[in-house]
């Protein structure tokens, strides 16, 4: 499998998890030492169980009504992806950027978004 299709799997799987609050699917597509940066100037969570958490509060009071994520751009071991949630509590738009490992796993990923409170302007 090419990095192209890996960042396409990856890409499809967010879609489908973030939609169903799945976190057990999305933690399929992290290496265990996973270093995840959710925001530029918070601290990282390091491994799967911290992502796990951080997920997991993430979508505790979440309600989703889309999920789409774009076409990836990839460079290297690296790819650029730009999604859009709608979701009762505001709209997002954002960018998460992954590295992956020679398994098609990701070890770095960080993520940039900003949330609308008025879900008719994302």
């Amino acid at each position: 499998m090419n990095l192209r299709e890996i960042a396409r799997r990856f890409a499809a799987t967010w879609q489908t998890g973030w939609a169903t609050h799945d976190v057990d699917l999305l933690l399929s597509l992290y290496a265990p030492g996973i270093v995840h940066r959710s925001m530029p100037f918070r601290e990282p969570h390091q491994g799967i169980s911290a992502l796990r958490d951080y997920l997991t509060w993430s979508f505790s009071e979440e309600v989703v009504r889309s999920v789409e994520f774009g076409e990836p751009l990839v460079d290297g071991d690296t790819a650029a992806i730009e999604f859009r949630v709608a979701a009762e509590e505001g709209d997002l738009a954002g960018c998460v950027f992954v590295r992956f490992d020679e398994n098609g796993l990701a070890i770095e990923t960080r993520d940039y978004w900003h949330m609308s409170d008025n879900p008719e302007r994302v």
